[in-house]
C-alpha cells in the first residue's frame, strides 16, 4: 500500500451504522452528545498555548469532552495537577458566559461570552508606556 492510497475501514461485524457496541447492547437508552470545542475555539486556545510553550512556561495539555462541559487543562509538567482549566459550559451561555478560566486552586479567574476576552487573563499583551 502506498502513502497516497486511502485507508479503507470496514465496519465491525455485528454492529450496524455508527452505533458503538455499548449502544448496540442497550437499545432503550438515548445517546447523549458530549460538549466539545469547535475548530475556531481550539485555534484560539492553541494560539495562547503555543506562545506559553515557546516561552517555556507550559509543557503539556489535556482535552476532556464531558456531557455538560468541555475542558482544556494546561500543565507545567504531565505529572502535576493542571495549572489552569479552560472550560466551556453551554448551559451557562445566557447567564454568566459559556467560557471560563479556572486556576489550580479552583478560583475562577475570568468568565465571559467571548473566548478571546476570557483568554486574555492567561496571555496579557504588553502595553506601550510613554515617559
Amino acid at each position: 500500500m502506498s502513502d497516497s492510497e486511502p485507508i479503507g475501514l470496514r465496519p465491525v461485524s455485528g454492529l450496524t451504522g455508527t452505533m458503538s457496541s455499548r449502544q448496540a447492547r442497550t437499545p432503550g437508552r438515548k445517546r447523549h452528545s458530549d460538549t466539545a470545542f469547535n475548530r475556531n475555539e481550539l485555534n484560539q486556545i492553541m494560539g495562547v498555548y503555543g506562545r506559553k510553550v515557546a516561552a517555556g512556561e507550559w509543557r503539556d495539555y489535556a482535552i476532556d469532552s464531558l456531557r455538560e462541559r468541555a475542558v482544556f487543562s494546561i500543565f507545567r509538567k504531565a505529572s502535576e495537577v493542571p495549572l489552569y482549566r479552560i472550560e466551556k459550559r453551554p448551559q451557562q451561555a445566557r447567564k454568566q458566559g459559556a467560557y471560563s478560566v479556572i486556576a489550580a486552586t479552583g478560583l475562577i479567574l475570568k468568565r465571559g461570552h467571548d473566548l478571546a476576552n476570557v483568554l486574555r487573563v492567561l496571555d496579557p499583551r504588553l502595553k506601550l508606556v510613554e515617559v
